[in-house]
Formats: C-alpha cells, structure tokens, sequence
C-alpha cells in the first residue's frame, strides 16, 4: 500500500465563500502562508445567486460568481495558495492537526480554519434545479428585493419559513406560505405575526409537485391533502418561489473532534470564531444558524484570520 504525500501547512482554510476567501486575505497579510481547499462548491453557495444587492462596495449589484471571483483573485494576490480538493477526514486529537484531502494526501495544519458552509435543503423537485436563479431561492433577505410588489411563495413551517415569509411580505404584494402539515411548528408569536399580517396566506396540508413558466418560474403546481379522498390538485401564479425547509451545516468530517449542535452547526465560544480545540477556528455558516448572510461570513472570517496569527505568534514565543 502507497503511504499518503503529507504537508505540514502554518495556516489551513477549509471553504472557499466569502468567509474562506476573507480568512485567507487577512491571512496572508498576516503573513501566515495560507492553503485554502476549495471544498466541494469553490465559491459557496453564493454561486448559485444570479444578483447580489447587499454586498457593501458594490452600489449597482453585483453577480454572485463576480463577488466570489473578485474575492477569489484578492486572496491569491496576497499571496493564498487556492487548491481543488475536498476534505474528506480529519484527525483533530491533537496539533498539528491531520486533515485528509480528496482521501489522497493528508496535511499537518500548526491551525485551521473551517469555512465549509451550509448546504439549503430543497425539496428534490427537478424544477428547483430548472428554475435556480430563475425565481426559486434559499435566501429570502438576499433575494426578496427583487420581488417587490411580486406574488411568492413559501415553503415551510418552522420559524425560518415565518419569518422569511414577513420579512417577505414587506416587500411582495402577496405571500403564500405552503406547509404540508395541518399546523406550523414555528414558534407561538411567530405564528400570530403570520396570521395577523394581511397580505400572507397559509396553505396548510399543501405539497408542492412542481414549477412551472417560460423564461422563469410563473407559477406553482399544488396538491392539499395528497392521498386523502378529498385530494385537491391546484395551480398558483408566483413570481418567485422560497425554501426555507432548513440547512444542513457542512461540519461531518469534523463533528467528532469539535462540538455542534443539534443540527450540526460548530459551536464556538460566544463573540469569536474560537472552538474548544485551540488553534481551530470557524467561521461563515457553517457556526451562524441565525444569519446566513455573505457580510457576516465575510466578517467571521476576518476574525477567524485574525485569532489564528494571534494563537501562532503564542506557539511561536513559547518555542522560541
């Protein structure tokens, strides 16, 4: 059996959004000799985006591949060594710590910056992929504004769909909020704020079966009550179509090593991207449950760049 090609690496990223990216400038500003791995999306999930509006430094928009580029070619001119590949195992007992790459080469890390995102559940409907950047989206805050005084939808029934759906409704002439349950598992206030706002409808023991449209989504195929004798098919026009059915936390490689929630989100100590191993950090969405949004990942990921030059300057004054 070949033995794995190993690399010993000051300063390890994980994740290439912009809270990878934003480590690896600081990072390599620092001094710190950064390896970013891409990871199994290079960019995030802001790749998936069509227009970004919210991204401080760009007044008229910009793309959601031209921000990540533009971070992308900042990080290599500071000098970021950005490679392909996937981690696929990681021994975090002890420093350095052993990260497997693409289960070929391991690499011995004197710290490490985990970036690796979420991932938005959808429902497994082809047209969601038909339909991406075409009026269906994950993120109701970085893509409501272009549904002003639109028709849309929302799935879920948690908090999150509640609370995308408001923050919707401020924005859209009409909210529909489709849940396939006879009641919402969001929280009792969120559910009076639902139900008291007027421009809201919930469909409660609805299911989606599909989109439909010419150059973008224009509409959605319902079922209520599927399987029941009172079954109903039916059509609704939307202009643009919102899960909000949850995220899966990209954390497994490294769920063992370090603590995560229940959902898998890596905790961290409050107010710093620091875990309970010292010199591991993490930033972007896969710690942030609550706001998922590219500037907080960007921010994270600056003081996350930031706690491991401050954590390799103490290793390196205690062995000097």
């Amino acid at each position: 059996m070949i033995p794995m090609e190993k690399e010993k690496i000051r300063c390890l990223i994980i994740g290439s959004g912009p809270a990878g990216f934003t480590a690896a400038i600081y990072a390599a500003r620092a001094n710190l000799s950064p390896v970013l791995y891409e990871g199994i999306q290079p960019g995030g999930q802001l790749t998936t985006t069509t227009d970004v509006e919210n991204f401080p430094g760009y007044p008229e928009g910009v793309t959601g591949v031209g921000l990540m580029d533009d971070l992308k070619r900042q990080a290599a001119r500071f000098g970021t060594d950005i490679r392909m590949g996937i981690a696929t195992a990681a021994d975090l007992s002890e420093a350095p710590y052993r990260i497997t790459i693409d289960g070929e080469k391991t690499v011995e890390a004197e710290s490490l910056i985990i970036a690796t995102g979420a991932t938005a559940r959808y429902l497994g409907l082809p047209d969601e992929q038909k339909y991406a950047g075409m009026g269906v989206s994950a993120c109701a805050t970085c893509d409501g504004f272009f549904y002003r005084g639109k028709v849309v939808a929302v799935v879920g029934g948690g908090d999150t769909a509640c609370e995308d759906a408001l923050y919707l409704s401020s924005l859209a002439s009409k909210v529909y909020l489709i849940v396939r349950k006879p009641f919402l598992r969001a929280s009792k206030v969120m559910q009076e704020r639902v139900s008291c706002r007027e421009n809201i409808s919930i469909l409660f023991e609805h299911r989606t079966l599909g989109l439909y449209g010419e150059n973008g989504v224009e509409g959605v195929h319902l079922v209520k009550r599927q399987g029941e004798p009172d079954e109903e098919k039916r059509s609704l026009a939307i202009d643009g179509f919102f899960l909000a059915i949850g995220h899966t936390p990209n954390s497994t490689v490294f769920r063992e090593w370090i603590e995560t929630d229940a959902a898998g989100y890596i905790k961290t100590i409050p107010g710093t991207p620091r875990t309970i191993l010292p010199g591991v950090f993490a930033a972007g969405d896969v710690a942030d449950p609550h706001y998922r949004q590219a500037i907080t990942a960007a921010g994270t990921g600056c003081m996350a760049a930031i706690e491991a030059e401050r954590y390799l300057s103490e290793i390196n004054k205690k062995q000097g």
